[in-house]
């Protein structure tokens, strides 16, 4: 499974982090990242508030064509938004991972280098080279 992109949402659903890991995705101007990501925070409520289950999480994966996106809220709503390659599943890429497993180690690496740091503010935007270079090493290592 290639990850081809990661969102952070905060618990308004402002974007404080995106990621772009494959070369040659079509890059979008910062207006289209924050109304992407205000999008899916709504309909990610939307979609918790109307499911026939009591306590629903909403939306955790859409799958589309091309690929798949995995969502992970936190318990203080924090959302991370993994864009993956579909034919993972299908082709079995070398890599044993699955997507929840990714973005669990995704989640710790934010806890451990954006949470821990004493100069980051809660829901602003994430600007911490250690999280970058242990993201980015994470997603080589298991691609």
């Amino acid at each position: 499974m290639a990850v081809q992109s990661l969102y952070i949402l905060n618990r308004a659903g402002g974007l404080v982090y995106q990621k772009d890991f494959q070369p040659g995705l079509k890059k979008l101007s910062t207006n289209e990242y924050l109304v992407l990501a205000g999008t899916f925070h709504s309909i990610h409520a939307i979609s918790s508030r109307v499911s026939p289950i009591p306590n629903s999480s909403g939306i955790t994966k859409v799958e589309m064509s091309k690929f798949a996106m995995h969502c992970f809220q936190t318990l203080t709503g924090t959302k991370f938004l993994l864009i993956t390659d579909i034919k993972q599943g299908a082709q079995g890429s070398g890599m044993s991972l699955m997507p929840d497993a990714i973005i669990n180690k995704v989640y710790q690496l934010y806890a451990d280098f954006v949470m821990k740091n004493p100069f980051y503010q809660m829901d602003m935007p994430v600007r911490c080279d250690l999280f970058d270079q242990n993201l980015t090493k994470y997603l080589n290592e298991i691609a």
